[in-house]
Order: structure tokens, then C-alpha cells, then sequence
């Protein structure tokens, strides 16, 4: 992780889950991470691969000049990046990954901001990983954020940490002797094709730790 603001919200989460895959929903403090607040977010599922804007701090909702809160996660992200982008949140939701995106926010002069997206999977009301806490920390300042909106994201990076061990998918993978320990990194997007294939080729995959 290359930002300070991610690298605190993961030291963060790490440290409530403790011995647990993730957190509860009612163990985040807001006032634990009142500095970062602003850039932070909580997605909720909504069935499928979809999950939508519960919470939306206000520094976030100001760049793209809207209330995120009720909005589709998924609309910013440009249709090539879609199948790349559900196949982290499914590993994120079922696997308790936490997942690190390097992206641009764009606007509509084709303006690039650097951001750093970092997602933690939450446990809710005795189900497994329904929410997501989140934050986007702006990598530089630029001049037009907060008055001319983000309009769609380009992705830079993809990669997964497993805070405790390889998942289920990685450690057996349908072609057992094709995947070995150090097969693991790989390019951050790719062509995807079944759902063990796409997550093992889609990202840098890493064993606990920051980076």
C-alpha cells in the first residue's frame, strides 16, 4: 500500500478482527478513525455481484460533486474493467480478502486524479461478509477536484491480500499442477474465464502484511 490513509484503516481493521476472518459492522468506531473519515465508505450487497454506497464520507461524495450514498459501486468502473472488478468483490465477499486498487479518477475533460482504494469485508447481522468498509485516498491534490466531478474510473492495479492463508480457490485450484507456489504474481488485469481461473490470474496475490 502506497498511502498512509489506506495503510491506518487496514491496521486498523486487522486489528479489531483479531483470531476472526473480519470484523462485525458494530465493532467500527468512528471516532477510532476520525481523520480518515472523510474519504471513507461502507458498501452493502444487493444481490449478485452488486453492491451499493451505504455511507459515503464527505471529502469522497465532493469529488464526484454527488451523494454517493444508494449509488451503484459499479458505475463508475468503464465496461472492459466490470468482469475484473466483480471478480475481486466476490473474492473480497466470500473468500474475506482485502483488496488494494490503484485507479484514475477521470472527469469529463479527461482529467486523471490518482487514487488508492482499499476494501476490508465486514461481517453483518450473523452473515458472512454482506459489507464492505472502504476508503479512496487521493494520491496528489489536483485543482479541479470538488468541482469537476468524477465521471468513471481506469484501473491501474488489482491485487489481494489473504490476511491469514491461501483461500479455498488457491489452495485447491481445479488444475493443481499447474498453480505452485510461485505462480502466484501475475499481470494486474487479464482476461478472465471461470470464476477459480479468473481469480488466480486476475491479481497480485499476497500472504498477510502490507505492500
Amino acid at each position: 500500500m502506497k498511502s498512509a490513509s489506506t495503510q491506518r484503516l487496514y491496521n486498523y481493521w486487522e486489528n479489531l478482527r483479531g483470531e476472526r476472518a473480519a470484523p462485525e459492522r458494530r465493532d467500527i468506531e468512528p471516532s477510532a478513525i476520525k481523520s480518515l473519515l472523510g474519504d471513507v465508505f461502507i458498501l452493502e450487497h444487493d444481490g449478485g455481484a452488486g453492491f451499493s454506497y451505504r455511507l459515503a464520507g464527505s471529502a469522497l461524495c465532493s469529488a464526484y460533486c454527488r451523494e454517493l450514498k444508494g449509488r451503484d459501486f459499479r458505475q463508475f468502473w468503464k465496461d472492459e474493467d466490470l468482469e475484473a472488478v466483480d471478480t475481486m468483490m466476490l473474492a473480497v465477499r466470500e473468500d474475506a480478502a482485502a483488496a488494494v486498487l490503484g485507479f484514475n479518477g477521470v472527469n469529463g475533460r479527461n482529467q486523471a486524479a490518482p487514487y488508492e482504494m482499499l476494501l476490508l469485508p465486514l461481517r453483518y447481522g450473523g452473515v458472512d461478509f454482506p459489507r464492505i468498509l472502504g476508503i479512496a485516498a487521493p494520491m496528489d491534490s489536483h485543482y479541479w477536484i470538488g468541482t469537476s466531478p468524477i465521471l468513471h474510473h481506469t484501473i491501474s492495479s488489482m491485487r489481494l491480500i489473504w490476511p491469514d492463508e491461501k483461500p479455498a480457490f488457491l489452495r485447491h485450484a481445479v488444475n493443481d499442477d499447474v498453480l505452485g507456489d510461485n505462480d502466484l504474481l501475475v499481470q494486474d488485469t487479464a482476461d478472465f474465464g471461470d470464476h477459480a481461473t479468473a481469480r488466480r490470474q486476475a491479481f497480485r496475490v499476497i500472504d498477510g502484511g502490507l505492500s
